[in-house]
């Protein structure tokens, strides 16, 4: 199939692809992460080594304190030993009290000579923390507790301040993204802003000058280029779309002239005057389908108030000539009154393919052309559709499984898709409940 049989879906724009992140966004966000994530690294890491310290300074001055009071025993025998800060205290106990030890403490009997941390009663009968400096010999055992409580309060200090600076850093690194971003996205912004104005003017202005030679300026620049080559590239196609337009209207003219002329005599038989007819019809199609690719090549829409119903009636009628014998009823259904805001060239450029389609690939049956309220149906009953010819809807240049013998180079409706984007029309053509083909242009 060439020119229609596709299946475009609900309509013949391309999907738009979905958004991304702002790079405004990701230079915020990538402040706040650096910003965020160092600050936590060093809090962690700050936390760490005070917690090695605080250890190693505690158990240093626990071994050498219970090493003092070994010494102090050894030499005086007095087990009444004064620790030397107030959070701390010494039990020595001689050899006749070892069994009192594992009685009225069973957890620090236990224990082997060393640091070990414990948790105690207060006296308000709440879980204390204490470290526990171990010494045991033959003749005494030595204990020294150092109450820790106060230190972990202020180890819980230094965690929450740590936690109060993290969120502060991070919400100064949020805030240094913002900055930062705002600088680094102001030229792109502008650049932005002069390109846009530049695009709506028929005369764009230098985007270079206006920009500093670094990277943005060397966009300014390169765009600048670009501009400057699409700008020939366009001028050039307007000018050959202009030229072929009016060289193609000064023959349409003259056939046209030379048609009506023959076909004002009174002598003619029948089959010249069906021949005459085919050529004028050919003429008119010619004249819209120029008009129409002169309108896309322009980007610019036409106005006008075509009667569909009357169009699509005259459509019919040229294609009931060119039916060579086909057993095929061409029918038009539906109410008059639609009437469209574009030139009859447009509608018909994109009425006719449809039709035109319709009519080509089915071989008997019948082709209904029905017109609604805001849109037209085209019903046929041909071959169809298959999976594979509605996924290349509308490709330039396809060809289907049944267009081997028939004519077309496969852009029929490659125009009416342009059409439709142009004047903001939806084409749409799906296979019939049973046979054949659905197509319908909404003009909505």
């Amino acid at each position: 199939m060439t020119d229609s049989k596709v299946e475009t879906g609900a309509s013949v724009r391309p999907q738009v692809p979905r958004r991304r992140r702002r790079l405004r966004s990701r230079i915020i966000w990538s402040f706040f992460l650096l910003g965020f994530g160092l600050t936590l690294l060093f809090a962690i890491a700050t936390e760490q080594v005070r917690t090695s310290v605080q250890n190693q300074l505690v158990e240093e001055m626990l071994n050498k304190n219970i090493n003092d009071a070994a010494l102090q025993y050894q030499s005086t025998g007095n087990p009444d030993i004064a620790p030397p800060v107030s959070n701390m205290k010494a039990f020595v106990y001689p050899a006749d009290k070892f069994d009192s030890v594992r009685v009225s403490r069973p957890e620090w009997a236990m224990l082997p000579d060393g640091i070990h941390p414990m948790i105690g009663m207060d006296e308000n009968n709440a879980p204390s923390p204490y470290m526990l400096a171990v010494r045991k010999t033959d003749k005494a055992w030595f204990f020294l507790a150092y109450d820790s409580a106060e230190a972990v309060r202020a180890e819980g200090r230094i965690t929450q301040g740590l936690f109060f600076a993290v969120l502060i850093f991070g919400v100064f690194s949020l805030v240094l993204g913002w900055w930062s971003a705002s600088k680094v996205m102001s030229p792109v912004t502008d650049l932005a802003r002069r390109l846009r104005r530049s695009g709506s003017s028929s005369d764009p202005e230098d985007l270079a000058p206006h920009f500093a030679d670094d990277e943005v300026g060397e966009l300014a620049r390169a765009l600048d280029d670009y501009s400057d080559r699409l700008t020939d590239v366009v001028q050039r196609d307007r000018e050959f779309n202009a030229d072929v337009s009016h060289e193609l209207r000064t023959p349409l003219a003259v056939i046209k002239s030379a048609t009506e002329l023959l076909l004002s005599q009174n002598n003619l038989d029948d089959k010249t005057r069906q021949r005459l007819l085919r050529i004028q019809r050919a003429q008119e199609n010619g004249t819209d389908l120029t008009g129409a690719l002169l309108q896309l090549s322009r980007n610019e829409r036409g106005h006008g108030a075509t009667d569909v119903a009357r169009l699509a009636d005259h459509l019919l009628e040229t294609h009931r000539l060119q039916l060579r014998g086909k057993s095929l009823d061409l029918r038009l259904e539906g109410t008059p009154g639609l009437v469209v805001d574009a030139p009859e060239a447009a509608v018909s450029v994109a009425l006719g393919n449809l039709i035109g389609n319709a009519v080509k690939y089915t071989t008997s049956g019948e082709v209904v052309v029905r017109v609604n309220t805001s849109t037209v149906d085209v019903i046929d009953s041909g071959p169809g559709l298959t999976a594979e010819e509605a996924a290349r809807l509308f490709e330039r240049g396809f060809r289907g499984a049944h267009a081997e013998h028939t004519h077309g180079g496969g852009i029929g409706l490659s125009i009416v898709r342009r059409l439709c984007d142009l004047y903001g029309w939806n084409v749409r053509v799906v296979p019939g409940a049973e046979r054949g083909v659905i197509a319908t242009l909404s003009f909505t």
